[in-house]
């Protein structure tokens, strides 16, 4: 598992892309004011009142007409297409009180049907062509030297950053929709530029964060030990293994500070253990193969068949990684009676 060692690097880059991203966020008159702007006035979501219980749930606008439920009563309805619109009631509500079977099935046999619907062709343009701009010029660097100074010009850098950016929203975007029990996969609207370059922002802080705060025992450990012995590697295996669950709550909330709360993680993952244990096997498959892929710049001089093979295999590595990303959301749908968030008012957000 080579990816274990290089976790102590990874913390360093992981702080630097975490320090510039807060950075540019917080930056009150730097290049991203008008990014600020429209982050605050425009409305990506469409708030209503469950027709059964009277919560108040949130969905993204691009999910209005679409079936969904309400997590604290399990009503089902169509989602209105406009702000505090009455949804239509679809079937009786559902009793919480016990998980929803099925999640095997659905999670392992059920997904699978997702890669032969014409309707997701869509989503399948859409992660080809982010992993093949970050295959064929991930590698790049423009930069150049006059005069003893050093102009930077990362290409490469910033075209990977953009493309995990697009995966991470992606990603979060099937947990979302798999949370609401929608055999669907995501639509792609990211919005206009400033959408789309604060959706790429947000995305990446968001699975960054989650993962060094559940990291971040193994980080400080081998930061005050400078030992990467057995246990920097069982601590990193910890947060690994509750990772899907900070995830999860991450893409459903909105609110990363739900991460810090280790009862609203370890909960649902203690009474539905083995189910979850299928959820962290996908996600640990899509992880190991996802490190074990080569991008195009380890294979300049290479001959065309076989990069294009490695291409493919990156591509492969996006269907488990699909698989995964869905149990997660599967995972709530079907044992959300066991989430302590469902039971203070929580409910699934845009």
């Amino acid at each position: 598992m080579k990816w274990i060692p290089a976790f102590a690097g990874m913390t360093d880059r992981f702080c630097y892309y975490l320090k510039t991203i807060c950075f540019i966020i917080r930056s009150p008159n730097g290049p991203f004011e008008k990014l600020e702007k429209y982050k605050r006035n425009t409305k990506m979501t469409i708030k209503f009142h469950c027709p059964n219980c009277g919560a108040i749930i949130g969905f993204a606008e691009q999910h209005r007409g679409k079936q969904a439920h309400c997590t604290t009563c399990g009503q089902h309805f169509i989602s209105p297409s406009e702000n505090n619109a009455t949804p239509e009631k679809v079937k009786p509500p559902e009793e919480r009180g016990d998980p929803v079977p099925g999640f095997y099935r659905s999670a392992l046999i059920d997904s699978w049907k997702l890669f032969l619907k014409a309707g997701n062709i869509t989503g399948f343009v859409f992660i080809t062509a982010a992993v093949t701009f970050k295959f064929f010029t991930g590698h790049t660097d423009y930069s150049w030297t006059m005069s003893g100074f050093r102009f930077q010009a990362p290409t490469g850098l910033i075209i990977t950053l953009t493309a995990w950016g697009c995966l991470f929203w992606y990603y979060m975007e099937i947990i979302h929709l798999a949370a609401i029990d929608v055999e669907e996969l995501p639509d792609v609207d990211m919005g206009d530029i400033f959408g789309f370059i604060w959706n790429v922002i947000k995305s990446l802080f968001t699975f960054s964060f989650t993962l060094v705060i559940l990291l971040l025992p193994c980080i400080l450990y081998i930061g005050c030990t400078q030992n990467k012995g057995v246990i920097s590697h069982l601590l990193s295996l910890i947060g690994l293994f509750a990772f899907p669950m900070g995830i999860l709550t991450v893409s459903i909330n909105g609110d990363m500070a739900m991460v810090f709360r280790a009862d609203y993680i370890l909960k649902p993952i203690a009474k539905a253990f083995w189910p979850y244990l299928v959820v962290v096997g996908l996600f640990v498959m899509a992880w190991e193969l996802q490190f074990r892929t080569v991008e195009y710049g380890e294979l300049l001089g290479s001959g065309k068949y076989l990069v294009g093979l490695h291409l493919l295999a990156n591509l492969g590595v996006q269907m488990i990684v699909f698989i995964a990303m869905r149990s997660i959301g599967l995972f709530y749908y079907h044992f959300s009676c066991y989430f302590p968030w469902t039971e203070t008012g929580h409910t699934i957000s845009g």
